[in-house]
């Protein structure tokens, strides 16, 4: 029997699914994490006493500063997820970009961005 080069369409149309919903999930949590850093309305330092205005503001830069970095990794991974979908269009989805063999469901179930298998993966470290 020759080996399985590509996943079937009904294949394709399960990781669909699992693409879309976890797409769904990260722009909600990227637009929270954009709401966070550019809220406004929040208790803000104006109605603290002076003494704690200094604490509170270097606290908040920090937050801003994380929810950043939070946010860039969430649209990269969003970024990750939409091309995804792309292979999925093209039929090349869960095809190993370094060894050309299909990436286990497994690995695709958990994540479903993955263009390497996991020996691939393994022989990069």
């Amino acid at each position: 029997m020759a080996e399985k080069t590509r996943y079937t369409d009904e294949e394709l149309s399960e990781f669909k699914q699992i693409i879309l919903e976890k797409l769904d999930k990260a722009k909600k949590d990227y637009e929270l994490l954009k709401s966070a850093i550019t809220q406004s309305e929040s208790n803000d330092t104006q109605d603290t006493s002076p003494t704690f205005k200094v604490l509170e503001e270097g606290a908040a830069t920090l937050s801003k500063e994380e929810s950043g970095k939070l946010a860039q990794r969430q649209l990269k991974f969003i970024q990750h997820l939409q091309a995804a979908l792309v292979r999925i269009e093209n039929k090349t989805y869960g095809v190993c970009r370094e060894t050309g063999k299909l990436i286990s469901k497994e690995r695709l179930r958990a994540v479903p961005h993955a263009t390497l298998s996991i020996d691939a993966k393994q022989k990069q470290k």
